[in-house]
């Protein structure tokens, strides 16, 4: 028997029997879990490859420092903040 509705509700009359059952029953989400004693983790072929590349690189510019050279001018970040120094002090 069907709860009628309030004459001031928007809401449509409520039935106080429970829905049928779907006809094909789901898979309950606990058993596409992985086992408790396995972590399985999935990542796509470029977040292994990038940092391995990267790893690579910084790897090669560290073995070969012969082409580095030393600056022989006074970068002007230094005169910057020798100025600003300058300009702040007593």
């Amino acid at each position: 028997m069907p709860v009628p509705a309030h004459p001031r509700s928007h809401r449509p009359a409520v039935s106080s029997r429970p829905a049928p059952a779907p006809a094909s029953p789901r898979p309950s989400p606990a058993s596409h879990r992985p086992a408790a004693d396995r972590v399985e983790i999935r990542l796509p072929w470029w977040a292994v490859a990038l940092p391995a590349v990267a790893f690579g690189a910084l790897l090669l510019m560290i073995m070969s420092p012969g082409q580095a050279q030393a600056a022989t001018a006074d970068p002007a970040l230094g005169q910057l903040i020798e100025r600003t120094l300058h300009l702040l002090a007593p």
